[in-house]
């Protein structure tokens, strides 16, 4: 009787690992298709501009500088992107 009501309450151990290998195989495609974007030209060059501030802000001692700028138009150029792609997947 014990064992019964804690199959009730927990249900079966097969089917939580059928269920957990399944959420596994998904990938969000939101994440796929920031990835391809980041690999465009554009992306690429603002990507590259961010890169090489963080590099000269942190060869510094002493800054006030900060890549925020830079920062903000890597993310603008690689959403711009994402914005055009992302609905093509959505069902």
């Amino acid at each position: 009787m014990v064992f019964e009501e804690k199959m009730i309450l927990n249900g079966d151990p097969e089917e939580e690992e059928e269920e957990e290998e399944e959420e596994e195989d998904m990938v969000d495609p939101l994440e796929t298709i920031r990835q391809k974007c980041e690999e465009t030209e554009h992306c690429v060059h603002t990507r590259e501009r961010l890169e090489a501030c963080e590099t000269r802000v942190g060869s510094r001692s002493e800054s006030t500088e900060d890549c925020t700028e830079e920062l903000f138009d890597f993310l603008h150029a690689r959403d711009h992107c994402v914005a055009h792609k992302v609905f093509h997947s959505v069902k």
